[in-house]
C-alpha cells in the first residue's frame, strides 16, 4: 500500500496538517454515523376519498 489514502491537489501540506485535516474528517464521520435516523413513519392518510368508496349521502352541515 504505498498510495496515500489523502492527496494535495494544489500546493504543498505538511504531515501534520495532513494529520488535522484527517483528524477532523474521521471526528465527523463519527459523529454523522452515532446519530440516529428517523425510522419512516409511511405517507399521511390522503385528506380526499375515491367517490365510489364514499357513502351514499353525506350531511350537508356535516365536515366529513
Amino acid at each position: 500500500m504505498d498510495a496515500p489514502d489523502i492527496r494535495v491537489e494544489k500546493g504543498h501540506a505538511e504531515p501534520e496538517e495532513v494529520a488535522a485535516l484527517t483528524a477532523i474528517l474521521l471526528a465527523r464521520a463519527a459523529a454523522h454515523s452515532a446519530t440516529p435516523t428517523p425510522a419512516h413513519r409511511g405517507r399521511a392518510r390522503a385528506p380526499w376519498r375515491r367517490l365510489e368508496r364514499e357513502n351514499g349521502f353525506r350531511a350537508p352541515h356535516s365536515w366529513r
